[in-house]
């Protein structure tokens, strides 16, 4: 019986640790993403510093500083 419950206890755990380890993605992912799928032209320069995407209804501008600060410009064209 005590073997039992070590092992159900170490399952659990397992089980826990497991799926807490998920990538959690970034805003500017989650951003870079969103414009893919809605088939935006997407600019890189700077090796991937500045990021400009655009579609015809919306204009994103993502810039990462030296010290990896995000900066995030959204513009809808209405």
């Amino acid at each position: 019986m005590k073997k039992l419950t070590m092992i159900a206890l170490f399952a659990g755990f397992l089980t826990i640790s497991l799926s807490s380890c998920r990538d959690q993605k970034t805003e500017k992912e989650e951003i870079i993403e969103e414009m893919q799928d809605k088939g935006a032209d997407i600019q890189v320069k700077d090796d991937g510093d500045k990021i400009k995407m655009e579609t015809e209804d919306e204009k994103v501008k993502i810039k990462t500083d030296d010290d990896g600060n995000v900066k995030i410009k959204e513009k809808d064209k209405d």
